[in-house]
Order: structure tokens, then sequence, then C-alpha cells
């Protein structure tokens, strides 16, 4: 399986980052996610999820920052289309770090869906990870990560990883 992100020699087009644009962002923080395309799913999938970490973000804030969270995804997709996670188109969304109490937002609109990087030191390098899954999820809105790694064990098939860099 493979996946591709547009990007600019490995780095994430502004409008999806802390340089986007008033109009591509939400409560001034980017929420417009970026388009992936799926090739070479393996037969038998039931479905695609994706997980995108900033793994950069442990010696900021002391844990790697989860920015989106989707399973679901129908297995026939090829694109998954930019501002999907703010559709909500044809998946389930899970909780990013924004969540977290340390944050404290509440906006399911914000802690529910993609939030794009926003490195506060430096370039970070966030790690985009897709799964091809022979099931679809029992998951609701909002899951947690540890709970879609329990859920996916022994139903991958394949996964792909790209990394993206998201600018300062």
């Amino acid at each position: 399986m493979k996946i591709i992100v547009p990007n600019k020699n490995g780095v994430l087009e502004d409008k999806y980052s802390k340089h986007a644009a008033a109009e591509y962002t939400y409560k001034g923080k980017p929420t417009v996610s970026f388009p992936v395309s799926f090739e070479d799913v393996p037969d038998g999938t039931e479905s695609l999820a994706l997980v995108f970490v900033d793994f950069d973000s442990i010696p900021v804030c002391g844990f790697a920052w989860i920015h989106w969270l989707a399973a679901n995804v129908p297995a026939g997709t090829a694109v998954l289309p930019e501002n999907a996670s703010a559709e909500n188109l044809n998946m389930v969304q899970g909780a990013n770090s924004r969540i977290s109490r340390f944050v404290g937002e509440t906006d399911k609109n914000v802690v529910y869906r993609y939030i794009g990087p926003t490195p506060p030191d430096q370039d970070h390098k966030y790690t985009l990870t897709a799964y091809a899954l022979d099931c679809m999820l029992d998951l609701k809105e909002g899951y947690y990560l540890n709970e879609f790694l329990d859920k996916i064990e022994g139903h991958i098939l394949d996964k792909a990883k790209e990394v993206l860099i998201g600018r300062k």
C-alpha cells in the first residue's frame, strides 16, 4: 500500500499548518485537512485508517502530539479529499491532543477533527500512518489512540507511512 500527500520537498503545504490563511482556520488553529491518496490497497481490505502524529513534540510538551485520527474510511476510497475532516466524510474521527487536560479544549469541532501542525520551536517531522484493515472498527467519535491500537490488533493487512515537515 502507498499513500500520497501533496507536499513541496517533504514540507506540508501552508494551508494545512500554522501558516494557513484565516479562511483555513477555526478558533485560530489550522483545521483544513490535507488530501490523502491511497494506492495498491490490498485485496480483502474493508476499511482504511489514518494516524497523524508529531513525535518531535516530545521534548516540547512531554508527549507525542496527536493531530488526527480517522478510521472506517471505506476501502474503495482512492482519495480522501481536502477538508474531509471538517466535513466528516465517510469516517469516524478520534480525539487529538487538544483534548488533553493540559490544553483544556472542549469544542468537538476542534478535538475530534484534524488539527494542523503548529510547531513552536523549530520545524517538526509529522508521521502519517495509514492502515488497511480487514474490518470496520467498532469505534465512536472521539475515540482515543490507545483504543484504536487495541481494535486494529490482528486486523492489519498492510500499512504505509509518510513523514511530512511542518514549518515553524
